[in-house]
């Protein structure tokens, strides 16, 4: 039996992303998956992690403005109350369009119940130059706070305007102290329908009385980012860096195509660093294949969670079978260099002690989104006043983010919790926890961290980093297949030798 196939099969193409020659612009595509899947499964599935990298984005980029930006600001009357927000929302927006090139189309929103263009003061964008500059932040400066809150309001004006903008990548920098009050003048969920796939929308709260999950919920459908702020004056600097950001991308969409074999189904491809965002597929070609498009790249490196429902109906045991290609794609991007398809494969065995493992890289994200959940529950528990709930479900935050190694996420949870005991989730409610506290770790919940640390050396991922994981007999959660000590409950796993 051949039990030394890492967890990685680690299928991989060489000399791509981050290899490229001096002035190209190359994507390269790496897969991770444990192959072994056991014939008695009930339902099998199979899980593997894509790793996308793109490289030399800058050298890609096209004669003309790569972005379209709308800075779309919320004027609600809350925004006048402590006035600290709307200065900032003042300054952030300024910053944001001083960094923007001489050609790049742009508009600036006020959001309230409705949505005013208030620059430029026609339906068509502007384009960037000293002038527009200046009369844009002029106008952006006499904003003025007043009215209610209709998130989609706003978002189907950027979504018109950015319509007829001649630049590929279009992105919408939304910003809001408040919760979408008036829905029902245009519903959100009708206008994301719409604007789903017409360009990336990052969001941000400010203040106390934003909703972290329906930030979260616009960012995923529209391929951004829930970002927010605890000290108004720390805004402005957070837009020039996002920009700066944006200002480097010269990809406007990237395509992960995935063919399954005969009696294989995809389930679902969904981006799980370095935020998460859910994919739907576009579009179905002849032979089966699903597309999930990607939006605006830079130099940058992406990981997403494909889950594949495997038959072993009629499949000879004992070896590797190719379950489904996995294949990238830049539409029209002349001169990318993009690799070649990946196989994810699977090899059908009678043996539990390989088919009740498990990948690592697939694991640890896994664990990540067990640890929003455990974060939105405790959310909810806040928001419902079930205080020992709350801490409850943080207690199991912080334990899994100690599992995982997420130090940034162990510092944020540190702000609402005395941590007593990291690995049993033993916890104490720090006094004065505030609701907002709850949907700022919402929101930083959403970005996922890489693991496991390749350059481990503690003592629970020994050997090599990549390995398999099993169910530690004790508390049932995975650890890694190499680890002396279940990282979670600290039970001995040296017995199971």
């Amino acid at each position: 039996m051949d039990t030394g196939a890492s967890v990685n099969e680690h299928a991989r193409n060489d000399g791509t992303a981050g290899g490229g020659a001096a002035g190209t612009t190359s994507v390269g595509l790496d897969l991770s998956q444990w192959k072994y899947l056991s014939r008695e499964a009930r339902e099998p599935q199979m899980h593997a992690i894509l790793t996308v990298e793109a490289d030399g984005t800058q050298s890609g980029g096209g004669a003309g403005p790569m972005l379209a930006q709308v800075l779309a600001v919320d004027c609600s009357s809350s925004m006048a109350y402590p006035q600290e927000k709307l200065r900032a929302a003042h300054q952030a927006a300024v910053a944001a369009l001083r960094l923007l090139p001489d050609g790049t189309p742009f508009a600036v929103v006020r959001g309230t119940q409705s949505a005013d263009l208030v620059y430029p003061t026609t339906a068509t964008m502007a384009r960037a130059d000293a002038r527009h500059r200046a009369r844009a932040e002029r106008a952006v400066l006499n904003l003025v706070a007043g009215g209610g809150t209709c998130i989609g309001s706003w978002l189907d004006l950027s979504r018109r305007l950015l319509i007829d903008a001649d630049a590929p990548i279009g992105h919408v920098l939304l910003l809001t102290d408040g919760k979408n009050q008036h829905d029902e003048l245009m519903p959100l969920s009708e206008v994301l329908d719409a604007c789903a796939g017409r360009f990336v929308c990052d969001a941000w709260g400010i203040g106390d009385g934003w909703d972290g999950r329906e930030l979260l919920r616009i960012t995923s459908r529209l391929h951004g980012t829930a970002s927010s702020v605890r000290e108004e004056a720390s805004l402005p600097e957070e837009y020039a860096r996002l920009t700066r950001r944006l200002l480097a991308k010269s990809i406007p969409e990237l395509v992960i195509a995935v063919t399954p074999t005969a009696g294989a189904r995809v389930r679902s491809l969904k981006q799980v660093f370095p935020t998460e965002v859910e994919l739907d597929p576009v579009g179905t070609d002849g032979d089966g294949t699903l597309r999930f498009v990607t939006r605006a790249w830079g130099d940058e490196i992406r990981r997403y969670q494909l889950s594949l429902s495997a038959d072993p109906t009629g499949m000879p045991p004992g070896e590797d079978l190719q379950l489904a290609v996995v294949a990238l794609d830049v539409p029209g991007g002349q001169g990318v260099e993009v690799t070649p398809p990946l196989p994810c494969v699977v090899h059908w065995t009678d043996d539990v002690a390989l088919s009740g493992r498990s990948d690592i890289q697939v694991e640890h994200f896994e664990r990540h989104q067990r640890l929003g959940e455990a974060v939105a529950a405790a959310t909810d528990a806040h928001r419902g006043g079930r205080r020992d709930a709350a801490r409850h479900h943080l207690g199991r935050a912080v334990q899994l983010a100690h599992a995982i190694g997420a130090e940034q996420a162990l510092d944020r949870l540190e702000r609402l919790v005395e941590v007593l005991d990291a690995e049993a989730g033993r916890v104490r409610l720090r006094p004065g926890v505030a609701a907002v506290d709850f949907e700022h770790l919402i929101t930083a919940s959403s970005h996922s961290t890489y693991g496991p640390d390749a350059d481990s050396t503690d003592d629970v991922f020994l050997g090599d980093p990549v390995a398999a994981t099993v169910r530690c007999p004790s508390c049932q959660e995975r650890t890694p297949a190499t680890a002396r000590f279940c990282p979670l409950c600290g039970h001995d796993l040296r017995e199971r030798a």
